[in-house]
């Protein structure tokens, strides 16, 4: 039987100061930007969330604006399909959620920024904006537990502060 698909609306960059549901992390990362950058646009890109299953980059590179990936989480019962609207080369990148194999979001979007912080070290700023399909009082707690994991991962893979 095909899974199910659930289409979810485009966002821009104001989304992520509108949205309904936002979760944000700044990693303080003794490693260099270029570094940081490389691990967050390479083929096993968040290989270190364990709610993540796989992440498949579905455009050649180089990546840019239009860049389109597909990401499965929760041992695959959850499938995104996400398209990139912002891409700044080394530097930030976002996306939003095409459609999903679940209707939890009738808006999902993703920033995600890395600046460099002296010799050697970096900022990520990783930030997560929503708007979940359900109300957000039955919606955010859970989502705000399941999505604050991707965070605590990063925070444990790159030892940041």
């Amino acid at each position: 039987m095909p899974r199910p698909w659930f289409s979810a609306k485009p966002v821009d960059e104001t989304f992520f100061e509108s949205a309904p549901f936002v979760l944000a992390d700044t990693f303080a990362i003794a490693r260099p930007a270029a570094q940081v950058w490389a691990d967050l646009t390479a083929d096993d890109a968040l290989h270190w969330c364990k709610i993540l299953k796989r992440v498949e980059w579905t455009s050649p590179r180089p990546f840019g604006v239009g860049t389109t990936r597909t990401v499965s989480a929760l041992g695959g019962s959850s499938v995104l399909h996400e398209h990139f609207f912002r891409w700044e080369e080394g530097r930030r990148k976002s996306f939003y959620v095409i459609e999903a194999s679940a209707p939890l979001f009738k808006r999902l979007a993703e920033d995600y920024l890395v600046e460099p912080d002296g010799e050697g070290a970096c900022r990520f700023t990783w930030t997560i904006a929503g708007e979940p399909r359900m109300p957000a009082a039955l919606a955010d707690p859970v989502n705000g537990r399941l999505l604050g994991t991707l965070f605590r991962d990063t925070r444990r893979h790159y030892g940041a502060g």
